[in-house]
Formats: C-alpha cells, sequence, structure tokens
C-alpha cells in the first residue's frame, strides 16, 4: 500500500513499507519555493517557471530521498512506449521509461495529469510516463517486461504502483480514443466518455502476470484536486509538473 506522507516539509507519495533495496516515490505540487501559477513544488524544467526555482525544488524533492541530484536521469518523454536501459545519469531523449540495475541512479519521470508507473523488482527498477497514446500502444506492458529481462524474473515478481493522474471522473476524450481501450475502462456519461487509464494500465498488467495484490494505486485525481496537483488540462497547459520517483538503493 501507499500513503501520502504529510508529516514532512514536502509533502509526497510513498510506499507505507519501507523497501531497503530502493526508493520510490511520487511528488504533489507542495513544499516548493514555485510562484504561482507554478505553485509550489514545479518540477518541470519545460515550463515557463523560473529555472532557478525549478532547480530549487528538485534539490529538495531528492535531498527529502536522500538521493544525489548528480545521479538523476530523465527521459525525454514523447508519447511513446520506448524503454530505455540506464546505466548513468543524463538526460535520455525519444523515450517515455526508464529501467536500472544501476545503484543510485535516480530515475525520474514528469506529469502533469499522464500516469506515472513506478516498478520494483529484485535489484531493477523503472520509471514510466505513460498517456493516452503511451497506454494505447501498451506502455505499461512494455516497461514490465524491460524490467523482467533486467532482473531475470517473471512479472509475478514485480510490483507496479500508478502515481496521481487524471482520471474517469474528469478526463473526456473522443470516440476514437476512447475504441482503443478496454470497456471497462470507460465510462459512459451521455456525452464525451470519460477514460481511466489507471484502469486500462491494471487490466494490462495483470494480463501479464502482475499479481492484484503487487498492483498499487494512489488513487489521487490531478485534476479533481487543485490543492494537491498539477493538471494540465484544468489549468489549460499553464501549470507545473510532478515526479515520479525510482531508485535502486545497494543495502547495507
Amino acid at each position: 500500500m501507499w500513503t501520502l506522507d504529510q508529516t514532512t516539509a514536502i509533502p509526497h507519495w510513498r510506499p507505507r513499507e519501507r523497501r531497503p533495496d530502493a526508493a520510490l516515490l511520487f511528488s504533489t505540487r507542495r513544499g516548493g519555493v514555485s510562484h504561482a501559477p507554478f505553485d509550489s513544488l514545479n518540477l518541470g524544467r519545460s515550463t515557463a517557471d523560473d529555472p532557478a526555482a525549478v532547480h530549487e525544488n528538485r534539490g529538495r524533492l531528492l535531498k527529502l530521498a536522500a538521493l544525489s541530484p548528480g545521479r538523476l536521469a530523465t527521459a525525454g518523454q514523447v508519447h511513446g512506449a520506448r524503454v530505455v536501459e540506464v546505466v548513468a545519469p543524463g538526460h535520455h531523449p525519444d523515450c517515455d521509461a526508464l529501467v536500472t540495475r544501476h545503484p543510485d541512479v535516480v530515475l525520474a519521470v514528469t506529469t502533469a495529469d499522464c500516469m506515472s508507473l513506478l516498478y520494483h523488482a529484485p535489484g531493477v527498477v523503472a520509471a514510466a510516463h505513460s498517456g493516452w497514446r503511451g497506454t494505447a500502444e501498451a506502455m505499461p506492458v512494455a516497461a514490465l517486461d524491460a524490467v523482467c529481462r533486467l532482473a531475470g524474473c517473471a512479472p509475478d515478481a514485480v510490483s507496479v504502483a500508478i502515481g496521481p493522474a487524471i482520471r474517469g471522473c474528469c478526463y473526456e476524450v473522443g470516440d476514437d480514443v476512447a475504441a482503443r481501450f478496454p470497456s471497462e475502462a470507460v465510462r459512459a456519461t451521455g456525452g464525451k466518455p470519460r477514460l481511466d487509464l489507471p484502469t486500462a494500465a491494471r487490466i494490462a498488467l495483470a494480463a501479464a502476470g502482475v499479481r492484484p495484490e503487487q498492483l498499487e494505486d494512489t488513487g489521487a485525481c490531478t485534476c479533481c484536486e487543485p490543492e494537491w496537483y498539477f493538471s494540465h488540462r484544468r489549468d489549460r497547459g499553464r501549470t507545473g509538473r510532478h515526479w515520479g520517483v525510482a531508485a535502486r538503493i545497494e543495502e547495507r
């Protein structure tokens, strides 16, 4: 299970039980230095926010998790399903997911309505950005397959967490988009259909062999909760970005 930890200066989602070999978290919008409309923990450099504020915010979040900013690896995020294996820090263009077995490399993906997915298997972690395009192109399972290959394990040895994302309560899409997803992930409303990406991800990951108890979901909707989350759709593009963070930690 995951919990929203509000006891720290930087509220964040974390596993309820500590994992000695991995650091995993999802950020909220609270605890940073950015001014409106990016207030306050904006982690996205692609925004119009002050770069110095974004740098400070990133450092604060990583310090909270006892992770080094100098070990950061990020994804270019092109709304696809390409997964890249990371062996060192740096920016990785033209991909939407990162996987590593190297200790202390910090993987981060950026979202403001799309799903972030964090994967943990023996000796391996991964972080994936998955909007509707990536989910339709099977990003959740592509990242799972990459984790299994690198860890040498079956899907039932992998845990997956779904971060804050826009959900079926708020995510109106066209009929053409809705048609690309299982009916269980689409809500009929009498108007435009509403898509629930986390449901689509859970269906795909369960079918691929992830055990139900290893599929965890924060349940948070970015669009519904402006006090906690940035939302690209709600804020018409002028907003900040969250992170999903995963790092392998060498057990001592």
